[in-house]
């Protein structure tokens, strides 16, 4: 576990990370080396699938970085194995409703706080430091649930009351497709979606985060202004493609 992470988050401190898509054990321990605070393994938007979560999570803690995976849906029995394979919490998609948020954090909470059932993996390092783990994983695990539907902007006064939620992270291109203008991230329907959000974390004291999915250095200073705290810069795969495709169009003219 990385509880650093969760402190930082705890004491208002901005965690930049990003998202890999790439089930690749290289580019994992490249990102977790460069400085990133945690990186978010996506099995949403991939074809990652849990034989590939183990190594790549194994890769980042060892190297300082806060494992961090984005569940396909919101799966209690997928969440209990993710984090006993070692992973330090979970990025929950399309949270729309107070329920949604209760059992995201049910799923990776042990009794009394949550469901989640008793093994003896990675985690806890096989067993020998099961007490330890018990002990501090409902304190240290990290649950951060995605608001990126119309309905979860309706509901936000009441997910962000859900004991156990660490923060709200807003998904730009699924929020704009559910006002009805995908892609348009910067359109006043979004922009008044995403207020409303930003407003009700601040109030609850939760982490408000968002993906700047393009890299962009303004836009993330903008949404740092704005008080973003837990922010996604960009991922593996879009990084990869955006400064090839730029280093050789320079190369080519």
């Amino acid at each position: 576990m990385k509880p650093n992470l969760k402190d930082k988050i705890k004491q208002g401190k901005v965690v930049l990370g990003s998202w890999l898509q790439i089930a690749n054990i290289t580019i994992a321990e490249i990102m977790a080396k460069s400085g990133l605070e945690w990186v978010a393994v996506d099995m949403e938007h991939s074809s990652i699938d849990l034989k590939d979560i183990e190594p790549l999570v194994s890769v980042m803690a060892a190297n300082g970085c806060a494992p961090l995976v984005r569940l396909p849906y919101n799966y209690p029995m997928l969440a209990k194995r993710i984090m006993d394979v070692g992973a330090c919490g979970i990025i929950v998609p399309v949270v729309d409703t107070a329920e949604d948020a209760a059992k995201a954090v049910s799923s990776i909470k042990y009794p009394p706080l949550g469901t989640r059932g008793v093994g003896l993996y990675r985690a806890q390092e096989f067993g020998s430091t099961f007490k330890d783990y018990f002990k501090n994983n409902n304190d240290d695990s990290l649950v951060i649930v995605q608001i990126e539907q119309k309905e979860g902007v309706d509901n936000i006064e009441e997910i962000v009351k859900v004991p156990g939620v660490d923060g709200v992270f807003i998904g730009p291109y699924d929020l704009s497709c559910s006002m009805g203008v995908p892609g348009e991230l910067e359109h006043p329907l979004v922009l008044e979606a995403r207020e409303k959000v930003e407003k009700a974390a601040k109030k609850a004291g939760l982490a408000l985060g968002i993906h700047v999915v393009h890299p962009s250095l303004a836009d993330l200073r903008a949404k740092l202004d704005k008080g973003y705290q837990f922010v996604a810069y960009s991922t593996d795969a879009i990084l990869l493609n955006h400064y090839f495709r730029e280093a050789v169009g320079a190369v080519k003219s």
